[in-house]
């Protein structure tokens, strides 16, 4: 969310401020002020003095505007609003799975706090509770939580954390049976001014779908869209986006249904179900032309392409519903400084957002070409 552009309470202009004082200092004296006398210079440096008193003025009173303050200031107006805290960073979560070599005639403990790691060694983890290896049975299911906090413990494909560091009795082997997720780095200050703004749909526990979508994103800073809808009465589906375009995984499912499913959240009428959104792909497809009295290097020109459509990837991915637009695409080369485009795909085509309470849509990128076509005349 961008946040307002810092307001200007009290004038900071130099010129003002000196013309201002010199007025007033001949008004009073009734000599003129010549630009070179010591009057003058004495003057300039009252003025320098005022407006960095007025820059300090200007600073004290924007830190006092929610949409406007940084940092510690902004936590400190974050009492204002309900039950919210700025998000720290998370730590990354996933389900281990651990393997006795033969079935035993009572419980194998696998201990709280039980470490594992990937080969490399990259980062540690840890179970989160005591879990047993049922009688009769070979292995049992465990999460799976990475000891440093922050987004490097995503990722993690299924069966890389297979290095256990605190053997147990009977150990085979151990592996990660989901890709971990769920870690945060703190939330920045534009990411939590977003959650302060949402909060106002905290206040109702009726069900209202800006309160769920309120709680479910203070799950993840990496979370971008959530959209709650009712597909038939007393049903409530969840539908996250994150940050990077993607769907939720399971583990950030987890966490909103968790989250959401509070006693204190969730209405006793709704049976909540966090679900998959659809997914709608698209290629990109043009040849680009460039003026041919442009200054910039062909390596820049092509960088900056590369950059925009990125930018329009990001931009076409980033919320539920958002029509696959290629008039953005255009907009985003422009800017880049292109002449004009030949473009082969994508095609204008309408997302479906699920606000009225059907599965929302999401655009994918499937596949990239782009061709430069070289110079043009203007």
């Amino acid at each position: 969310m961008n946040r307002d552009p810092e307001f200007k309470f009290v004038d900071t202009d130099t010129n003002t401020l000196v013309s201002k004082l010199v007025a007033e200092y001949e008004a009073l004296t009734g000599m003129t002020v010549h630009p070179a006398s010591p009057e003058k210079l004495f003057i300039q440096w009252i003025a320098g003095v005022l407006v960095q008193e007025r820059a300090l003025i200007n600073y004290a009173a924007n830190q006092n505007i929610p949409s406007r303050a940084e940092n510690e200031n902004l936590d400190a107006l974050g009492e204002l609003f309900y039950d919210t805290r700025r998000p720290t960073a998370q730590r990354a979560v996933c389900t281990e799975r651990f393997y006795i070599q033969e079935p035993q005639n009572t419980s194998i403990l696998v201990p709280l706090g039980t470490r594992v790691t990937d080969r490399g060694q990259s980062l540690i983890w840890e179970t989160t509770r005591d879990a047993y290896i049922p009688i009769g049975e070979t292995f049992t299911d465990v999460q799976l939580r990475c000891q440093t906090a922050g987004i490097e413990g995503n990722g993690f494909e299924s069966g890389q954390l297979n290095c256990i560091v605190d053997l147990f009795d009977y150990y085979l082997k151990c592996e990660n049976i989901t890709v971990s997720d769920n870690g945060t780095d703190e939330a920045t200050d534009d990411e939590y001014y977003g959650l302060l703004r949402a909060s106002v749909d905290g206040y109702s526990c009726a069900g209202a779908s800006g309160g769920y979508a309120y709680f479910a994103k203070q799950v993840s800073t990496e979370i971008a869209d959530v959209v709650p809808n009712k597909p038939s009465a007393g049903c409530v589906n969840i539908y996250v986006l994150m940050n990077d375009g993607s769907l939720a995984s399971d583990e950030i499912k987890n966490a909103v249904y968790a989250a959401c499913n509070d006693a204190e959240v969730r209405p006793l009428t709704d049976f909540l179900t966090v679900a998959d959104a659809e997914t709608v792909e698209y290629d990109l497809d043009f040849t680009y032309f460039i003026q041919s009295d442009v200054k910039a290097n062909a390596a820049d020109i092509e960088e900056r392409v590369n950059t925009a459509v990125q930018n329009y990837i990001s931009w076409q991915s980033g919320k539920f519903g958002r029509d696959i637009n290629p008039d953005k695409l255009r907009e985003y080369l422009s800017e880049a400084g292109i002449k004009r485009i030949v473009l082969n795909s994508p095609e204008f085509t309408v997302l479906r957002n699920g606000k009225d309470n059907t599965v929302p849509q999401v655009a994918k990128i499937s596949g990239v070409n782009i061709t430069n076509g070289g110079f043009e005349n203007e």
